[in-house]
């Protein structure tokens, strides 16, 4: 609640606040159910999300079709998270919401 209401107030959501809520909760759910599990250790939780997010807005600017975006997005995602050893599942949504959402600026990937 407090991560939603600081977005808030904070950053212009453009009515994707719903979906984020989605891929924060499971992240919650891992590090506060299961914080020995190596998804939801730190650098899992803060790079794979950040990762997904660019990865997501790459898509989203360099190919125009959305049901292409999309399996790519998630896709590349993955591969990124799994090079750089911060593999986050919920992370691989956010990917996801960046392309359903339109989310364009780069931003977004330091501010969700």
């Amino acid at each position: 609640m407090l991560v939603f209401t600081t977005a808030k107030y904070l950053v212009e959501l453009s009515g994707i606040d719903e979906w984020l809520m989605a891929s924060l909760g499971a992240s919650a759910l891992l590090v506060f159910v299961l914080p020995g599990s190596p998804m939801a250790q730190p650098w899992a939780v803060i790079a794979g999300n950040t990762l997904s997010a660019l990865v997501g807005i790459s898509c989203f600017h360099l190919i125009g079709q959305p049901l292409l975006a999309l399996p790519a997005a998630v896709a590349l995602s993955i591969l990124g998270m799994f090079v750089l050893r911060c593999l986050h599942p919920p992370a691989a949504a956010i990917s996801l919401i960046v392309v359903l959402g339109h989310i364009g600026s780069y931003r977004y990937a330091f501010s969700p």
